[in-house]
């Protein structure tokens, strides 16, 4: 190991990694949370959602989240976030939008 080595390892282990600011949105038909909260540079989605404790607040909660998004782009679970990320966790439709228009022209 070289001196440049050694010294870089032993700053990167005084350093703790720097930190960002992320959000998580959660919205029931009853209830809409927003919550805030600094975590770790490279953090996940699904590590920021678990950081964020929000399943505290939402139990039916799983964490198998299949839908998810950052400002509405659907990512995956193992995205790395950035500073200022919004992760928004999205309930599953209640009913098809195309079956629901196509009931609607029916009724006209």
């Amino acid at each position: 190991m070289t001196l440049a080595n050694a010294l870089t390892q032993s700053m990167d282990s005084e350093n703790p990694p720097s930190m960002i600011y992320i959000e998580v949105a959660y919205a029931a038909p009853d209830k809409q949370v927003l919550l805030g909260l600094s975590v770790p540079q490279g953090t996940s989605v699904a590590e920021g959602i678990e950081q964020s404790a929000i399943q505290d607040e939402f139990p039916e909660l799983k964490m198998d989240l299949k839908a998810v998004g950052i400002f509405s782009r659907k990512v995956p679970l193992d995205h790395r976030l950035k500073e200022g990320d919004r992760i928004e966790i999205y309930r599953p439709l209640m009913a098809d939008p195309k079956e629901m228009r196509r009931q609607r022209a029916l009724k006209e």
